[in-house]
């Protein structure tokens, strides 16, 4: 009887941190042998400043040399360091860990390393000829066993009956005796062949067989190529989880969760005496965590209790005779267990025993006298601080920050070179958890070379969070939360993911996955409708402007930039009080108010200057040939000095 427990942490010779063993059933790659499936009672690294997540144990128990068939006159010794090239033994990409010979620069990855599949096999389980390791050409042919197509560049082949066969399927036959269910062996069978109410779900990883899976006829009991190779063990002992060892219960059912509260159609673990039921995946659940949707850690409840509603992440409700996240200095915010860990919320780090995170994040300035600051983004000179009603506004100044301009709040200023914060990104925090990426985002400066949101996708200079500098937000983006209120609805708006939909507002169809909404009333926002300012100034108007958020027309009005009429439908427009003349949100902005006039930038190899447009005769586009509209527009610094009126332009500029 196969039984995993837990003990102390573990020392690999290929990764920089300590790992920890866990019986948790996780799905995801392993660091080691870069392989995708399920991992039994693997280990796991806690750094929080690694990505590399889990290991098979025997990947992380690898030894450090090994003798090797296909090399037997040195020994190979196991290293961590970038490799380059390719597996002597398979052609695939050599990829951290791997095994090499210092005198031949002989190398393997670490699968064909630890477990080289023999050039040839006798009598193979899987079909009733010999088979010979074939290097696979360019050709895809599909598995005889498993029907799926062999992707990989090993395979084996019957010479005799021309047929193939994946490395993982050359042990599995027709029939075989399996430890999840030993009434009776279970016999291999095309999933489309098993009559209608049959099971198709394995039970041990609950995923529904489309080709091929292992079937006893007689129990209804279906179980899956993968984890007829890889059973789950039949016994967990781990006392967090529950005080009594759990047992596999070998049949499919339908179950709730005693951990997580969801429903499964599985084999649980199940404590007979306690009448206790888990998922595999929910055994050794991390204790306390940080996710991207709060600003506190949370910790794991097994029985929430009351108090709770929804739950923080999908709005849906909580139960509060399960298991939770739930967090200590927010007393009505928690979350399903399920959300808490998705992989898009959380960076795989238990926090337990870790000392606060909070602790790394940097003030974005330091005080050097009254009203006086030192800002990390400008540290030659301090800036001094202006309360809103102690300012004369020039419509044309703006934050050095967020690009927008000053409007009417408070605001540093360096009195020696005339650069402006508004007080709100004064204060935006050197480190954050953003929405979009599990680990903290930094908080950094563009100035010249110009990059679109990976959010919301306009073109931007100023601040933004980035994480390793590979992906970067606005800091527009970047500052919005949940739940967020918001004038032109009545209930707040969450984050989701909704691919394809519409904004409310603009009626663009969003280029990316995030909206703020509100599900019960079908109400999305893009990101960049989300973050308009309330208050503009604008060249065309001597008064502030102002956006009106889902309020209807009562007669028909004309856009004071582009002429065009407004639209009568539920839709965002800028207004003046005092002339009463009305602005679309994109003739107001355009698609270049986040970069600063009179300056020269570089996108896509390409200079551009960044031009007001404030002369009294409006310059015409190169590419559409149209007056340019909006308030702030290129010029080209290459070939015939051409001005470009919008993004949509700039793509044709650019080819």
């Amino acid at each position: 009887m196969d039984t995993i427990t837990s003990t102390t942490m573990y020392k690999t010779s290929f990764h920089d941190h300590p790992l920890f063993p866990s019986p948790r059933f996780v799905m995801d790659y392993c660091e080691g042998c870069i392989t995708e499936g399920t991992i039994y009672g693997g280990y796991y690294c806690n750094d929080p400043n690694c990505t590399a997540w889990f290991f098979h144990k025997k990947c992380a128990e690898a030894p450090l040399q090994i003798n090797h068939p296909s090399h037997p006159q040195h020994l190979l010794l196991l290293t961590k360091q970038l490799g380059d090239g390719v597996c002597e033994l398979c052609g695939e990409t050599i990829l951290a860990p791997f095994y090499s010979c210092s005198t031949c620069e002989f190398k393997v990855d670490l699968t064909c390393g630890m477990k080289p599949p023999p050039s040839a096999i006798e009598h193979p389980l899987c079909h009733d000829h010999p088979l010979v390791l074939l290097k696979k050409g360019e050709e895809d042919f599909p598995c005889e066993v498993c029907k799926e197509i062999i992707y990989g560049p090993l395979s084996y082949l019957c010479h005799e009956c021309n047929l193939y066969f994946h490395l993982d399927c050359v042990n599995l036959s027709e029939e075989v005796n399996h430890p999840c269910h030993s009434n009776h062996p279970i016999k291999l069978f095309a999933s489309e062949n098993l009559m209608d109410d049959a099971e198709k779900i394995c039970f041990s990883c609950e995923k529904q067989s489309e080709k091929m899976l292992y079937h006893c006829p007689t129990c209804n009991f279906s179980i899956c190529l993968v984890c007829t190779r890889n059973p789950p063990p039949l016994v967990i002992d781990h006392a967090r989880t529950h005080v009594h060892p759990l047992t596999l219960l070998s049949r499919t059912m339908s179950f709730t969760c005693d951990v997580c509260g969801e429903d499964g159609k599985g084999g649980p673990y199940v404590c007979l005496q306690c009448a206790f039921l888990t998922h595999g995946e929910c055994i050794d659940l991390p204790r306390i965590i940080s996710i991207n949707r709060h600003e506190h850690r949370i910790s794991f409840t097994p029985h929430l209790g009351a108090g709770y509603s929804k739950c923080g992440v999908c709005r849906k409700s909580l139960n509060q005779y399960h298991g939770a996240y739930s967090c200590s200095v927010c007393q009505k915010y928690a979350t399903h267990c399920r959300c808490a860990l998705r992989n898009d919320l959380w960076d795989h780090v238990d926090l337990e025993g870790i000392p606060n995170h909070d602790a790394e994040y940097i003030a974005p300035f330091k005080k050097v006298g009254d009203d006086l600051i030192i800002h990390f983004s400008h540290e030659k000179h301090p800036l001094k601080f202006y309360k809103k009603n102690k300012i004369l506004y020039d419509k044309w100044l703006q934050c050095e920050a967020c690009m927008y301009p000053l409007v009417f709040e408070s605001i540093y200023v360096c009195e020696e070179c005339s650069f402006f914060l508004h007080d709100k990104c004064a204060n935006l925090l050197r480190k954050k958890k953003l929405v979009f990426f599990p680990p903290p985002q930094s908080l950094e400066v563009t100035k010249e070379v110009v990059t679109a949101c990976e959010e919301c996708g306009v073109l931007f200079v100023g601040f933004n969070y980035t994480f390793d500098g590979d992906w970067r937000v606005d800091v527009h983006c970047g500052s919005l939360c949940e739940p967020f209120i918001h004038d032109g609805h009545l209930h707040p708006l969450y984050f989701y993911e909704r691919w394809g939909s519409s904004c409310v507002a603009c009626e663009v169809i969003a280029p990316v996955s995030y909206m703020l909404g509100c599900d019960a009333c079908g109400f999305y926002l893009c990101l960049y409708c989300a973050s308009l300012p309330t208050k503009m100034w604008h060249k065309n108007d001597d008064h502030p402007i102002t956006l009106h958020c889902g309020v209807k027309l009562s007669e028909k009005s004309r856009c004071e930039i582009c002429e065009r009429e407004l639209d009568q439908s539920n839709r965002f427009f800028y207004t003046c009080f005092d002339c009463g003349v009305t602005f679309h949100t994109r003739c107001v902005l355009g698609d270049f108010s986040r970069l600063k006039p009179e300056k020269l930038i570089f996108y896509k190899e390409k200079r551009f200057e960044v031009v007001r447009n404030n002369k009294s005769t409006r310059p015409l586009c190169s590419q559409c040939h149209s007056r340019c509209k909006v308030s702030v527009v290129l010029k080209a610094c290459d070939g015939d000095n051409g001005y470009i009126c919008s993004r949509s332009c700039l793509t044709n500029y650019l080819g």
